[in-house]
């Protein structure tokens, strides 16, 4: 009881000292409290840690264009590489522009059920703060610039198809229009705030429609509406074979790598969302690699490095769609039966003679009709609480059903739409080089350059008529 008297007695100088620092603490609580009154909380801020995931995952995606450059030029013949290089960089070019002034209001901005406004055109009103209808922690401007290399990686991706005899000035004007009018109703259709897919319920983490699909299946139109490769005497069907596997594994790890970014950076933020998206992808990856290499070796008697290398890459594209709704273990099992699928499906260009040149169908546009059906099989609630529950986590067919609709109308868009396009192309500016063109190769006869000297008895002959 002295002890209490002492601490309130006026004259005492600890209740002098107490009542000094609880007027002190007034003073600085009341212009704060002002303050907070004053200012609204925002409905969305940004978040530091996601803004950093989300600018390294766009610049990761960006990696993959020279990483498919590399991976496609050493498939190719030495006289294109070039040539092959130049596809994946000038896309890069090219829809990033297209992207910025119209690409990204078409896919994105508020519309319609089937393709997005005028809105964002030269992406007025696309700022600093956030968006909630898409990310609500990151720059709105930096949500475009995810998206924008997913755009521009896509329709490089059927570069791979019609190497070694597409006119460079077609290839150029042929991205340009798919964009346009292939990728950008798709990717709304299913990414878009109102898209009619995805108002149904249909799922796509990562692309496996939107990305894979729609590139693998206008990869098949194109290349047999350009017709097959000219293959020289007795001994072309043996040119045709890779000129520098070791530029093709270098791709694929850059590839590899760049899919951490595509798939887990979908979850726009940093969180277990993206670390789950981040394993699934790289346990497809791996799995299916190695399925491969099993296949070939019980098939052909050994393993080979371009089949590791593409198994993998057949196994990030299949787990594309799925990455953010599966288990791993769901990703374990979607890598092995795409190493078993594709491996079969790229026997088919043999079989139906259509000049798929780097297997851009068998692997891309076979795995995202994989990953979109195993994605009703496999998706759990448990993994992401914004997805459904697939087959054989006790959500029926309902979802595993969206999933095939979604396909199949992803697929008939995109063949009818890139049908048309090629067809005004042809009718106009021409698809493919003259055969002394390709003969020569489309380094020298597109670009004027050689990725590799000559020798002297080579460099002597004349390379045009």
């Amino acid at each position: 009881m002295e002890y209490l008297r002492f601490w309130l007695s006026p004259r005492s100088s600890a209740a002098r000292r107490l009542s000094a620092a609880l007027s002190t603490c007034a003073l600085l609580t009341v212009p704060a409290l002002a303050r907070a009154q004053s200012s609204p909380v925002p409905v969305a801020h940004i978040d530091a840690g996601d803004t950093a995931w989300m600018l390294v995952s766009a610049a990761l995606v960006m990696l993959m264009v020279p990483g498919l450059a590399l991976f496609y030029g050493g498939m190719v013949r030495a006289k294109n590489v070039l040539n092959m290089l130049m596809q994946s960089f000038v896309a890069l070019g090219v829809v990033s522009v297209v992207w910025i002034l119209w690409g990204y209001s078409l896919a994105f901005s508020p519309g319609n059920p089937f393709i997005g406004g005028l809105t964002w055109l030269g992406l007025h009103g696309v700022t600093q703060a956030p968006n909630p209808d898409y990310a609500p922690t990151i720059p709105h401007l930096l949500f475009m610039a995810y998206q924008m290399m997913f755009a521009v990686i896509t329709p490089a991706l059927i570069s791979g198809a019609i190497a070694e005899r597409m006119k460079f000035s077609t290839y150029v004007l042929f991205i340009a229009l798919w964009v346009t009018f292939v990728y950008c109703p798709i990717a709304h259709w299913i990414w878009g705030h109102g898209g009619w897919l995805a108002t149904m319920g249909v799922l796509d983490f990562a692309g496996g429609t939107v990305v894979h699909i729609s590139s693998g299946i206008s990869a098949l139109v194109v290349c047999i509406m350009l017709g097959r490769r000219r293959i020289q005497g007795e001994a072309g069907a043996e040119e045709l074979r890779p000129h520098n596997l070791p530029m093709t594994l270098i791709g694929t790890g850059l590839l590899w790598f760049g899919w951490f970014g595509f798939n887990a950076g979908s979850a726009l933020s940093a969180g277990g969302l993206a670390t789950a998206a981040f394993v699934n992808t790289h346990a497809a990856g791996a799995v299916a690699g190695l399925t491969w290499v099993i296949i070939e070796w019980f098939t052909y008697g050994r393993p080979t490095a371009l089949g590791f290398a593409t198994g993998a890459i057949a196994g990030l594209a299949a787990v594309t769609q799925a990455s953010g709704f599966v288990t791993p273990v769901g990703a374990l099992a979607i890598g092995v039966a795409m190493a078993f699928v594709s491996f079969s499906a790229i026997k088919l260009k043999n079989r139906f003679r259509y000049d798929d040149t780097l297997d851009v169908v068998g692997v891309h546009g076979v795995g995202g009709v994989l990953g979109a059906l195993a994605t009703g099989l496999f998706a759990s609630m448990a993994v992401n609480a914004h997805g459904a529950d697939g087959l054989l986590y006790g959500g029926g067919l309902a979802l595993l059903g969206r999933q095939a609709f979604g396909v199949a109308v992803a697929l008939a868009y995109a063949v009818v739409v890139t049908w048309l396009i090629v067809k005004a192309l042809g009718a106009t500016i021409g698809l493919r080089v003259g055969s002394h063109d390709e003969d020569a190769g489309l380094d020298l006869s597109q670009h004027g350059e050689e990725a590799y000297s000559r020798s002297e008895d080579e460099a002597s002959e004349p390379v045009f008529a």
